[in-house]
């Protein structure tokens, strides 16, 4: 750990509230302020559109401006889009909270070049584990952004969950008083490709290892996403289960997404980005297994915790491998259409969350995933099988 992992470390912890909050809250709170039902996970889809929109701006700016800067503007106007959110809330205008998620979208287009940033801190060789000890402080994040969400839901009297957006403008500002202290620095690993002229953009792309790393990344978040998505309104709002038993599944499904953090870099060190990711598709296999019996809160609980499992595995190893396919100055260039790609993924599979849990339901839901599990394991064996030839 040094002073920049330990400062990006920090902010992931109330960052990252951003993310589980909305996914916690906006569905239900959408489907409380939406006259069509069918529209209410449109906030948290909105919430990926913003981010998946703003992905190769944010990192054009910090290319312009610097990580610092470009983390700090981001928690500013994080901060106030959640200000926005509150009102929208208290005036139960379902359109301004739409765009109070878009805009909070937009400023997680910043929070995750975290990642970026933090393998620009350290050697080659540790880039995954300073990965997952990045991601690691989701877990503490969700815990205590969930939880504080609850307490606070009724904090001002008659107007629900207005407290709970309240509380999430303060922690979204936090990152920006840490990462005012970040220092801007040059890669200090070695470059796994020779220094030259910037490549055109197609022929980093067609990489094998590139597209192996852009599906392993993609598909982990938009299958996490589209069920993710989904699960408080089939849990909450289907299923008539609690607020409570609801957001202590989400909790453990984030624990689950960023715990095995703990081991990841160190198993793909072992065994390789490509053995990885084949166990995170397995881990996915079995979270749609799990769907096909019946709905309890033990299914869903276990559901989401290898739901968890498997995007860790995926995105840690597709990260991991992204960086390895570009040269230090092509680095903006290629982050930015990583997360577009990414990003935009995510927001497509969010978007159609809630319209398809009220029109075929979780179980089916769950089963059209597998064509994308399987697009992952051909392209990964592509990828292998081209780099032994």
């Amino acid at each position: 750990m040094n002073r920049n992992l330990s400062l990006l470390t920090l902010s992931q912890i109330f960052g990252f509230t951003t993310a589980t909050i909305t996914v916690f809250l906006s569905g239900i709170v959408g489907s409380q302020i939406s006259s069509n039902q069918s529209l209410s996970t449109l906030p948290t889809a909105l919430f990926v559109v913003g981010t998946a929109s703003f992905t190769v701006l944010a990192a054009n700016i910090m290319s312009k401006i610097g990580r610092r800067n470009g983390f700090v503007f981001a928690a500013i106007g994080s901060s106030c889009s959640a200000l926005l959110a509150a009102f929208a809330i208290s005036q139960k205008s379902f359109n301004l909270f739409c765009l109070s998620c878009l805009i909070l979208g937009m400023g997680a287009a910043f929070n995750h070049q975290y990642r970026f940033a933090a393998a620009e801190s350290v050697e080659k060789e540790k880039i995954p584990k300073a990965i997952s000890t990045l991601l690691l402080a989701g877990i503490v994040s969700a815990f205590l952004g969930i939880s504080l969400a609850n307490y606070t839901k009724d904090l001002i009297q008659d107007q629900l969950y207005v407290g709970s957006y309240l509380l999430l403008s303060f922690l979204s500002f936090m990152p920006g008083v840490f990462l005012f202290f970040f220092k801007n620095v040059e890669n200090v690993q070695e470059d796994s490709l020779k220094e030259g002229n910037m490549r055109n953009l197609k022929s980093i792309v067609l990489q094998p290892r590139f597209l192996q790393a852009i599906t392993a990344a993609a598909f982990a978040y938009a299958v996490m996403s589209f069920l993710m998505t989904a699960t408080p309104l089939s849990m909450h709002v289907m299923e008539n289960m609690s607020l409570k038993e609801t957001g202590l599944v989400l909790q453990f499904h984030v624990v689950a997404m960023f715990l095995p953090s703990l081991i990841t870099g160190n198993l793909i060190k072992k065994y390789g980005h490509s053995t990885i990711i084949y166990g995170g598709v397995l881990f996915f296999f079995i979270t749609v297994l799990l769907s096909l019996f019946e709905q309890t809160y033990l299914n869903y609980m276990l559901s989401l915790i290898f739901l968890g499992l498997g995007w860790n595995f995926l995105f840690i190893s597709g990260t991991s491998l992204v960086v390895l396919t570009y040269n230090k100055e092509e680095k903006f260039k290629v982050q930015g259409i990583n997360d577009l790609i990414v990003f935009s993924t995510m927001a497509l599979a969010s978007l159609s969350a809630g319209i398809l849990l009220n029109s075929i339901g979780w179980k089916m839901m769950n089963l059209i995933c597998i064509p994308f599990l399987i697009l992952i394991i051909f392209v990964s064996y592509m990828a292998d099988k081209k780099s032994v030839s």
